[in-house]
């Protein structure tokens, strides 16, 4: 009976002497010379690979190199390490998987390959890992395998590997089993690492909860199996294992944890509908603001560009009556307001790297950034604090502003000096659009454009659904303890495509309007760092102010003397490094939004 397992084997047209060569006669029970080595499948291979290196038939016998690449991929693994019982043998050997007199591993696709597949977790579990074994038959892979025959469903070698097992314990089997899970769970792999859990995970860290802390390892079972970690009996217990009051840094896990849908995605409406209407409207936002304004941006650049190789007129103002020194400045903005607007450029700068690290975290760039800023613990510290900070300058500047107007006696809420949209906003933008194509003169601007009106109110706007749902995420504890879970999905969903949004729109097209427009270049425009303008630049800008202010006689008021060349120079240097940083967040943001 051996005898024609071996003869079957793939070691069957070779004689019993090629391997054991310490015997020295043929009579049983065989003598053996004490100064041979025994049978080593190891140096047997490595052996023959080196004579078919030689031969060069490297080609032609190719399986004998995968076998040599096994080898290697073994020597490196868990089971190559010394027993702890008995020291002097490794944990598991090539003749306790194989079986080298009966080894045969039969070509894919064929019957007999489904027969070894099968086996595999017999192989495993009989000898060494009784218990797993028992767990596996229990489980929805094993009811799979053994009991319906279906050899797709997962055996030990597909997340263990065959060769290059590695201790459990380490962030690489940690790491590279999330894949493996996801090589048959595709979809789920998706959705989980667009949760903080799988952020986290594919910035390389191992902390938060993969898919066997969830689904457990060996005795994964459907979800609506009473005996399942994640049926809905069970879910609360399974997430208290993490979400502990006993682990430094975490909370107990309260109601609305049940819920959360850890593998929710955008296109199941019967399942995740405020999902799927979430992405929807933010999907359709992210379109209309960037199709709107990047075709706003590209045709006033072609407009512009025109009119300047035309020689435009400067727009007409009425000076009659009036002298002025032209080397002064009109003055804009006072101190307070720069160095709020300083301020919020290097917080926001801060919240997008932060920020869309975890996003992409998949992208190239993204584990790089966590690790130099010490961590994915760390990254989200530094975003914390750059969010507190953001909405304390904000506060502070809605505070000061709105005592200011409401202690003014001329101040009118919809007047020509007031942020808040009105009429001429509309008309003007209409205005631009005929004078794009040429069916119009261009618009004369008052104090606030109205392009400027949507950068400051989308600051209030961005506050208020990028901040909420920040901090729903950030004590997740106190959200589920009065929110159901999906509020989760939806907030981490709006909360990353917001940021994306405001990273995008103020680097293309805020840097545009400001710094990048043919009448603005050489870039930057520094009027937010000194405050002030030359009159030119002014009347060019916003000619229906200036003209109100020469007809109020108010003018004057205005005016000061041009920056020193030192603070004039510095601003430029500091707006230029502000830019490039700009633009450095852009590319990852690009690169990671590609890669995702």
């Amino acid at each position: 009976m051996h005898a024609i397992k071996y003869a079957k084997g793939t070691h069957g047209d070779m004689q019993c002497v090629d391997c054991h060569r310490e015997i020295t006669d043929a009579v049983a029970a065989h003598k053996k010379n004490d100064g041979v080595a025994k049978p080593n499948c190891v140096s047997c291979h490595e052996a023959l690979w080196q004579g078919v290196k030689q031969e060069k038939l490297t080609a032609e016998k190719s399986r004998l190199g995968l076998v040599v690449e096994n080898i290697e991929a073994y020597k490196k693994s868990f089971h190559a390490r010394p027993d702890k019982d008995d020291p002097s043998r490794a944990k598991a050997s090539c003749e306790d998987c194989h079986s080298s007199h009966e080894f045969n591993v039969p070509p894919k696709g064929s019957a007999k390959r489904t027969v070894w597949h099968k086996e595999i977790p017999k192989t495993c579990g009989e000898k060494c890992h009784e218990d797993q074994l028992e767990s596996y038959t229990a489980s929805i892979h094993g009811e799979e395998l053994m009991d319906k025959g279906n050899v797709k469903a997962a055996v030990c070698t597909d997340c263990h590997s065959a060769h290059s097992v590695a201790n459990t314990s380490s962030d690489a089997f940690k790491l590279a089993n999330v894949n493996a899970c996801g090589d048959c769970h595709q979809e789920e792999l998706k959705s989980y690492t667009d949760t903080y859990h799988g952020q986290v995970n594919r910035l390389g860290y191992t902390y938060t909860a993969r898919c066997v802390d969830c689904h457990d390892s060996h005795g994964i079972r459907a979800v609506d199996d009473p005996k399942s970690k994640v049926s809905t009996k069970n879910r609360m217990k399974t997430c208290q294992k993490c979400h502990s009051d006993k682990k430094p840094g975490m909370h107990d896990a309260t109601p609305g944890f049940a819920s959360f849908g850890p593998h929710a995605n955008s296109h199941d409406f019967e399942k995740y509908p405020q999902m799927y209407i979430a992405t929807k409207f933010m999907v359709g936002l992210l379109i209309f603001v960037f199709l709107f304004f990047w075709a706003h941006s590209a045709l006033w650049y072609y407009r512009e560009l025109q009119e300047r190789k035309a020689g435009r007129p400067a727009p007409y103002i009425d000076l009659r009556g009036l002298k002025l020194d032209e080397t002064k400045h009109f003055k804009r903005f006072p101190w307070g307001w720069r160095l709020a607007h300083l301020a919020f450029a290097l917080i926001t700068m801060t919240l997008v790297l932060t920020g869309m690290t975890a996003l992409f975290a998949s992208s190239s760039w993204a584990p790089i950034v966590a690790a130099l800023l010490g961590g994915p613990k760390v990254l989200g510290l530094v975003h914390r604090i750059a969010a507190a900070s953001f909405v304390a300058i904000f506060l502070i500047h809605f505070v000061y502003v709105m005592q200011g107007l409401l202690r003014s006696k001329t101040f009118r809420w919809f007047g020509p000096d007031s942020f808040i949209p009105n009429w001429k906003d509309f008309r003007d933008c209409w205005g631009m659009f005929k004078w794009f194509f040429g069916r119009g003169e261009k618009p004369r601007f008052d104090r606030w454009t109205y392009f400027e009106k949507f950068d400051y109110w989308a600051v209030f706007w961005g506050v208020n659904i990028i901040g909420w749902s920040g901090l729903m995420l950030a004590f997740p504890h106190i959200t589920a303890q009065y929110l159901p879970g999906w509020v989760f999905n939806v907030g981490t969903l709006v909360h990353g495509e917001e940021g994306f949004l405001a990273a995008v729109f103020l680097f293309t097209v805020h840097f545009f309007n400001n710094h990048f427009r043919p009448d603005k270049l050489p870039p930057p425009d520094i009027v937010m760092f000194t405050g002030s303008q030359s009159l030119e630049e002014f009347r060019q800008d916003h000619p229906a102010y200036y003209q109100r202010l020469v007809d109020s006689g108010e003018l004057e008021q205005y005016l000061v003397d041009a920056p020193p060349q030192r603070m004039a120079l510095g601003s430029k240097v500091l707006g230029l490094v502000l830019i490039a940083i700009g633009l450095v967040l852009l590319t990852l943001v690009t690169v990671g939004f590609f890669s995702a």
